[in-house]
């Protein structure tokens, strides 16, 4: 008999949307995560998160001014399963003995401060592609592993909602947004660097249609917890 399928948990993290501010910087990210399934392994509870990219865009200029790049040591599900190097790259040796995510977060900290961003004066948002990098990612490995994180990484914008608005059609994943769009995707897909650059690829080519995005004003999304 063939099992049916299980009605999906609605997600405990949810968001609201914001009114409309003007931003200075974006700041672009995209998570990898272990994947939670493997060729016949056992499922993976928590989706902790290996890669942790953040590109700082001028809302100005629309050029990236700096990168953060960091791999992150997972420690609940300390090996990678194979299925999990095969989509994103990231091996074993790339994991073992890189900082563990609440250091990293530190580090994330440390480069906003060396670069300005937390200067009073200064307003930016994270941008996404999709809701859960800091919808449900970041929040279910912060809640399941126990550790507190800034304000400012439960504020995001989702780059899938400006491609619908802007070019009328659903934003149902990257590669088909830069396909849209005539962009080449460069890098490897579902490597994290990768994906944030060519995420800010898909945002610059936008702002040339999309009037508040390149006057950096948005409506922000909030987790709500």
């Amino acid at each position: 008999m063939a099992k049916m399928a299980s009605k999906p948990k609605p997600s405990r993290f949810r968001f609201k949307t914001l009114p409309p501010e003007k931003v200075d910087y974006y700041l672009v990210l995209d998570f990898e995560g272990v994947c939670n399934k493997d060729d016949g392994g056992p499922a993976v509870d928590l989706m902790e998160i290996i890669e942790f990219p953040v590109l700082k865009v001028s809302a100005k200029t629309l050029e990236t001014e700096s990168e953060f790049h960091s791999y992150v040591q997972p420690t609940t599900h300390r090996l990678l399963n194979p299925i999990c190097t095969r989509i994103t790259g990231i091996t074993q040796e790339m994991v073992d003995g890189q900082p563990t995510l609440p250091k990293v977060l530190e580090a994330l900290h440390s480069w906003m401060l060396a670069e300005g961003l937390l200067d009073k004066k200064v307003n930016f948002c994270f941008v996404t592609c999709g809701d859960w990098d800091l919808k449900t990612g970041l929040s279910a490995q912060a809640a399941y592993q126990k550790f507190e994180y800034p304000d400012y990484l439960k504020k995001w914008i989702n780059i899938k909602t400006y491609f619908e608005a802007t070019v009328g059609k659903k934003g149902r994943g990257m590669a088909e947004m830069l396909r849209e769009l005539g962009l080449q995707l460069e890098g490897r897909h579902h490597s994290g660097i990768d994906d944030s650059r060519n995420i800010a690829k898909i945002l610059r080519e936008l702002a040339k249609n999309n009037h508040n995005l390149a006057s950096g004003i948005i409506e922000p999304r909030v987790l709500i917890q």
